[in-house]
């Protein structure tokens, strides 16, 4: 399992080569480059969690590469390797934000330890950028728009398990937001500064997945022209996102199973096993309690990932965000048009709170980007929005509310009569209501407790 990952930049090779074998043999991961424009490109693919840099380089001096590489990445260490007639030039890095310097010759202790102390330093600072709010509040999922209590529940399992590296297990419909979850999870979590890598297991032909989730060795297969990185080892220190998890293949089910135990994977074709540390989130729309019953899917990998299981409601059972989702994506793709969409008339939102929603949130997302694109006035009417259901049926209209109230209240009455049998004494104390006022309620309704009597 590697410690982290550093950059060495040096136009020495020999050096370069010495530099690599030692951290290497401390368990840290060493990518290499001769060349600053190289090693530019490498910071921008890639999270690193140090560099070493040579003070003087082929086409530039360290300093300014390491301000380079402090635009990419501001949080970066940088530890300046220099001679001894430079010392005074390394001083200057430091004043400049260098971590620290080190004399040519260097011992191997040495060097380590100057690694060892600044990525402590740096994991200090990260905690404290978290503690102070500068990074995404703790607890703060921008992209989430929710006014529903069943969502609010969600997000607060997401703020408890974000810290921690338990396996999550998101179940819930297609167009739910598991996805969004398991980006809100990652981002708030210590791995925030590591790769997020999510791949869709139905989206991928069985016989390619293994090779796209372990990577292959050249020569693994005809067409295997070169070594590949799977995705586990692209999520190296970050999360791993397996959405639906339920279309994968006992056999590979297997493999993913022996990942989970002990944190190694073999790719195609590869003789030894690669260390991976990355925290694992899946998703899933499919009944897989049921899949294990009928031999679907390995009952020991369900336990395995079954560590936090968190519930996204449909969209149908949490219909009061539809207000706010709708004038969310409004504003999205107004921004997006060029478009100047002021609103979104009662009738047209009265027409979205009455529809079933079976493709979801992603469904409502189509919806508004569609009136978006095809609405000639400055606001979103009627006859934009699910054009298919241009007349709202009255059997689903939106009543008023004295009226809605009204049948809530005869149900809620006729509900309790039928679980005290028509006994009004218990029925009015369940209610905390006297039997006076009770009894009027019954009266209001025409309810007769006789009729609940047997």
């Amino acid at each position: 399992m590697s410690l982290g990952k550093i950059l060495i930049v040096d136009d020495d090779k020999n050096l370069l080569e010495l530099l690599q074998t030692r951290i290497e043999a401390a368990k840290y991961e060493a990518v290499i480059s001769q060349k600053e424009d190289v090693a530019l490109e490498l910071a921008k693919k890639h999270v690193f969690s140090l560099a070493i840099v040579d003070l003087k380089l082929m086409r530039t001096d360290g300093i300014s590469l390491m301000e380079e590489l402090h635009a990419i990445n501001p949080d970066l260490p940088v530890i300046i390797l220099t001679a001894h007639g430079s010392v005074e030039n390394a001083v200057d890095a430091m004043k400049r934000g260098a971590y620290s310097y080190l004399l040519k010759p260097f011992d191997a202790r040495d060097l380590l330890s100057h690694i060892e102390k600044a990525l402590e330093k740096r994991k200090l600072a990260i905690e404290i950028k978290i503690l102070e709010g500068s990074l995404e509040e703790k607890y703060d999922f921008k992209n989430i728009v929710t006014r529903s209590e069943k969502m609010r529940n969600v997000l607060q399992q997401v703020a408890r398990i974000a810290q921690t590296d338990s396996t999550v297990y998101l179940h819930g419909e297609s167009g739910t937001g598991k996805e969004l979850i398991a980006k809100a999870i990652h981002l708030s979590s210590p791995r925030k500064e590591d790769p997020f890598v999510a791949v869709n297991c139905a989206a991928i032909p069985d016989t390619l997945l293994e090779s796209e989730l372990f990577g292959y060795k050249k020569g693994a297969f005809t067409n295997a022209i070169r070594n590949k990185r799977g995705l586990f080892e692209q999520a190296h220190g970050g999360t791993m996102f397996l959405d639906e998890i339920g279309e994968m293949s006992p056999a590979l089910q297997a493999k993913l199973l022996r990942v989970l135990e002990v944190h190694q994977f073999h790719p195609v074709g590869a003789e030894k096993p690669v260390d991976v540390d990355a925290r694992l989130i899946v998703a899933t729309n499919k009944d897989i309690v049921q899949e294990v019953k009928n031999g679907l899917f390995r009952e020991d990998l369900f336990y395995r990932i079954h560590v936090i299981p968190i519930c996204l409601p449909p969209l149908r059972e949490r219909k009061e965000d539809i207000p706010a989702l709708t004038k969310h994506f409004l504003k999205k793709y107004n921004k997006e048009m060029k478009k100047d969409i002021s609103d979104i008339t009662p009738g047209a939102i009265q027409k979205l709170m009455v529809h079933d929603w079976p493709g979801n949130v992603r469904e409502l997302v189509n919806t508004i980007e569609y009136a978006v694109a095809m609405t000639t006035k400055n606001v979103i009417t009627e006859e934009m929005v699910l054009p298919h259901k241009n007349i709202v049926s009255t059997e689903f209209q939106l009543k008023p509310l004295k009226e809605a109230k009204g049948e809530f209240e005869k149900s809620y009455l006729i509900n309790l009569l039928e679980l005290t049998k028509g006994n009004v004494t218990r029925a009015s104390e369940m209610a905390s209501k006297y039997r006076a006022d009770f009894y009027n309620l019954l009266k209001k309704y025409n309810l007769s407790p006789k009729d609940f009597k047997k």
